[in-house]
């Protein structure tokens, strides 16, 4: 019950979080000559975008490496910028043709919401926000729910800081437990790596590592209650960049 009442905690202070986003954009667009309720309306052109841009970057941040990590954060980018346009000149267009913007030309969007820089300014306020929000609700409200997944046709529950790690092998993944326990299940180790969220990192394409007891073996390995872990060279910077951190914790 007790970690149910912290989730629910965490939902409603998220929500809130986003629902005050889009009060303080619709202020900041009557100043651009739309209406309060319209410029609300507005402002969800913004929405999308923004928790796309909070949801990807971290995970590009915690994969990638190099160039790739550069370039994966431009395709994020361009994508998020335009998809906000779409809404911006789709929200207007629907405005328009409804009758709520009466006297407006069809195309005519205000200048500000027509300018690259102001609309990325708007995107990067937004998702920091919640980046910021993420990191604190992290500290205020630690992770102890726990892991749900089925495994030779039976529920399993294990609290996330009890998982090992994941190995992915062909149409299965094996999830190693603290206690030594195997688990077999089907989902992908991309979605595990969805579920499990920070603090997991992979280290190769077939493996998804709990950093908290991971230690460096060799340039080329880990190790990790026993068992050694190959890290590949695509995620070599990342791994290494992970005990890090995990150490001057």
């Amino acid at each position: 019950m007790c970690i149910f009442a912290f989730g629910m905690k965490k939902v409603l202070i998220i929500v809130s979080y986003w629902l005050a986003a889009i009060i303080l954009t619709a202020l900041l667009l009557t100043s651009l000559d739309y209406g309060l309720w319209t410029a609300a309306a507005m402002s969800l052109s913004f929405l999308p975008a923004a928790m796309a841009l909070s949801f990807f970057l971290p995970k590009v941040e915690r994969a990638r490496q190099g160039k790739k990590r550069i370039l994966d954060t431009i395709y994020i980018v361009f994508g998020v910028m335009l998809m906000t346009f779409l809404f911006i000149y789709l929200w207007q267009w629907l405005f328009i043709s409804l009758g709520w913007l009466e006297g407006w030309e069809v195309w005519s969007v205000p200048s500000m919401l027509g300018n690259p820089v102001f609309v990325a300014a708007v995107l990067a306020i937004l998702a920091y926000g919640y980046y910021l929000l993420e990191k604190w609700l992290e500290r205020k409200y630690p992770s102890e729910s726990l892991i749900t997944f089925t495994s030779d046709y039976k529920k399993v529950s294990l609290a996330k800081e009890d998982i090992l790690y994941v190995e992915s092998r062909d149409s299965e993944v094996l999830i190693i437990a603290r206690d030594g326990h195997q688990y077999r299940n089907r989902t992908g180790i991309s979605q595990w790596e969805n579920l499990l969220g920070p603090g997991f990192i992979r280290t190769h394409r077939s493996f998804l590592v709990n950093m908290a007891d991971a230690s460096l073996q060799s340039p080329d390995s880990i190790s990790i209650a026993g068992h050694t872990i190959p890290i590949s060279r695509k995620y070599k910077d990342s791994v290494l960049d992970a005990i890090e951190e995990t150490a001057q914790k």
